[in-house]
């Protein structure tokens, strides 16, 4: 049993605003950039040194799709961002579909966003506990170099993709499956030397050959592959570490040096087997461990598989969205890719479908100031490996910054936001909202 300790100490108060986020990530900077936009005070606490989460610490490759082929349905934030990287990089760019990111134009058009819209923000800042008065929250605590600080705000908005806000403030959250078991991690890399005039899809027949030479210490059939980002260069999301729990820093440490020692597997792979490759190298490996899957933070209404296969439409709608049901195994077996494959080929929609997203869904249950955006918003297993991606975060997260500065604006809480006013300041602001009557 490991020894407790009391540990006191005064801290100052170093902001009061409207709203507090936490995260700065695609829904965190979508809705700080909402909120400011609207009026509010706004500051954003985000532990990495740059906006854009996910494609920024973890090099996810691919945004994923911004549309279902007709509609455009990450508008507003969303659009912004795609229509800045078409613009300077328009070699990533393919309409509608998965697009290789480019990292440093990603966080420079981030930066630019946030910095505009009037939020104030620090880098190199994490939240680590609550001051909780009855169902609402007082205060945050952050850690910081300078040290601890708090913040008090009217509404709180947690972005962190793994709920760790909301669960700090004693919400109710699920994880994993019924016994616990996440999807499998990724560590993502960038990659040199690709010759796009020859390659060859990686998850291509050689896979097995692989498999049988003894390239691989982990035969994982699962094999995402790279996205181009430019000529000769790459963004991969090749294999995964099995049993990592996103919300525990041990459990992600031995991640870490696993999937390092993995990807010198994936380049032999790459360079041996696969035409189009044999001078592909890695540049970098990413900061930190891809997170697919980790705690679900439980609102006023849980969104599950029967809403995606009904193509559901909700009164409090605030979104729609239509990636496809993507459940990456969490055990290194056939069973699982078996599983994960017939899910991803069957649970999808077709040309100009999607979901809506309901508002309920990002107001945290039992706390009266507290919203939810991006991957940890209000679902099953299933609806959250599909609106888990970054468009789906651009899209709540926008919903949640504008939610929360009318209820700053209005003195009410996160329930006591006109939802019909809701979904018209999103509608004015590109959100994609066919059901709104304004």
């Amino acid at each position: 049993m490991s020894e407790s300790i009391l540990y006191s100490r005064p801290i100052p108060v170093k902001r009061k605003v409207d709203v507090f986020v936490a995260g700065g990530g695609p829904a965190g900077m979508a809705a700080a950039v909402t909120a400011a936009r609207m009026g509010a005070s706004v500051y954003v606490a985000e532990a990495s040194g740059s906006f854009g989460g996910a494609a920024a610490t973890m090099l996810i490759p691919a945004f994923m799709q911004f549309g279902n082929g007709v509609d455009f349905l990450a508008g507003g934030i969303g659009r912004e961002v795609y229509d800045y990287i078409q613009t300077k990089a328009p070699e990533c760019y393919r309409n509608y579909c998965p697009i290789g990111i480019p990292v440093e134009i990603l966080k420079l058009c981030c930066d630019r966003m946030v910095t505009e819209s009037g939020a104030s923000f620090s880098f190199f800042t994490t939240v680590i506990d609550v001051q909780r008065q009855g169902d609402r929250l007082s205060r945050v605590i952050c850690s910081a170099k300078q040290g601890l600080f708090a913040v008090e705000a009217k509404i709180f908005v947690d972005c962190t993709g793994d709920g760790d806000l909301s669960a700090l403030a004693g919400a109710q959250w699920e994880k994993g499956d019924e016994n616990g078991q996440t999807m499998a991690a990724t560590l993502c890399g960038i990659w040199e030397g690709t010759d796009f005039s020859r390659a060859v899809e990686p998850q291509s027949g050689r896979l097995e050959d692989a498999f049988r030479d003894g390239v691989f210490t982990n035969i994982d059939r699962h094999l995402p592959g790279m996205w181009k980002i430019k000529d000769g260069v790459t963004g991969s999301n090749t294999g995964h570490i099995y049993g990592v729990d996103g919300t525990d820093s041990d459990s992600m440490t031995d991640a870490m040096v696993a999937a390092r020692r993995q990807m010198r597997e994936y380049r032999r792979y790459y360079r041996e087997y696969l035409t189009g490759y044999e001078n592909t190298e890695l540049v970098i490996s990413a900061s930190h461990i891809g997170i697919r899957e980790s705690r679900r933070i439980m609102g006023d209404y849980v969104m599950t598989l029967a809403d995606f296969e009904a193509r559901a439409s909700f009164e409090d709608e605030i979104g729609r969205y239509c990636y496809p049901v993507d459940i990456h195994s969490g055990t290194n077996d056939d069973k699982g890719y078996r599983q994960y494959a017939a899910d991803f080929k069957n649970r999808r929609y077709k040309k100009g479908e999607s979901y809506g997203i309901p508002y309920r869904a990002l107001v945290v249950k039992g706390i009266d100031n507290l919203l939810v955006a991006g991957r940890c918003i209000s679902t099953d297993r299933y609806m959250q490996s599909s609106v888990r991606v970054i468009p789906g975060c651009y899209i709540t997260g926008q919903a949640a910054g504008a939610a929360a500065a009318l209820a700053a604006r209005e003195g009410t809480d996160t329930r006591g936001v006109d939802v019909h006013a809701l979904q018209s300041a999103l509608a004015q602001r590109g959100a994609f909202l066919p059901n709104f009557r304004g």
